[in-house]
């Protein structure tokens, strides 16, 4: 009996130790996929986008529009998932406060786009101009950027990578503000109905909000690699 006894305690011992050890681990297959899958929400999202501005017809605009909607709701749901992770796990792969950052701003460009096609339907817009289809190409290509940067952080392998996407993005929000100065300066001088000029100034304001935000993304992606670099 002492010897059974002996060889007991060392095994229910071990059992403890790992599994405490293994509580406060990061869990990197919960982390890392939910980022991979935020970003490719959002650029599927910035598609249906891009694809509603520039539809043949008002019906295949409302699909589309229908599916800009759908991916926010869908990003709201990977959001949650994310930060409940959060609340399960004493260690995280990155600062929680990033974490928590970086989410968020993944869904404030999902909030921006779907405002934008919201108030496309809401407003009854025909008139899709250069300027407004120019923006909406520039928010695909941020988060195109955003999607290949997130792709990176799961090895952290190739830092350039990110940093020359944050770079590429900050340009593009740089390029958005021109294109909404310009498309607002036109606006107001060639616009007489002052109801259509507060739509489109509506509509134009929340798509350049989108690549703004889209630049946080790209801040917070920074900060990230500084802290692990």
């Amino acid at each position: 009996m002492e010897i059974a006894s002996q060889n007991w305690f060392p095994d229910v011992w071990t059992m403890t130790i790992n599994s405490f050890i293994s509580f406060f681990v990061p869990r990197d297959t919960s982390f890392f996929p939910l980022f991979e899958k935020a970003a490719a929400n959002l650029k599927l999202c910035a598609e249906q986008l891009n694809l509603a501005v520039t539809a043949a017809s008002p019906e295949l605009r409302i699909v589309h529009m229908r599916q800009v909607e759908k991916l926010e709701h869908i990003g709201d749901e990977i959001a949650h998932e994310i930060f409940n992770e959060l609340g399960k796990n004493f260690i995280t792969p990155f600062d929680r406060e990033d974490i928590h950052r970086l989410i968020s701003c993944i869904d404030d460009v999902l909030d921006y786009i779907h405002g934008a096609s919201k108030r496309m339907e809401l407003y009854k817009i025909t008139n899709f101009t250069p300027e407004i289809i120019k923006l909406s190409e520039l928010i695909l290509t941020s988060a195109k950027e955003i999607n290949i940067a997130v792709m990176e952080l799961r090895n952290l392998k190739n830092l350039r990578r990110i940093t020359d996407a944050c770079v590429r993005i900050n340009s593009i929000e740089n390029h958005a503000d021109d294109i909404f100065d310009h498309a607002v300066a036109k606006l107001f001088e060639e616009e007489k109905n002052a109801v259509e000029l507060i739509k489109m100034k509506e509509i134009l304001s929340a798509l350049e909000t989108a690549t703004d935000k889209a630049e946080d993304v790209a801040n917070v992606l920074e900060s990230i690699i500084v802290k692990v670099a």
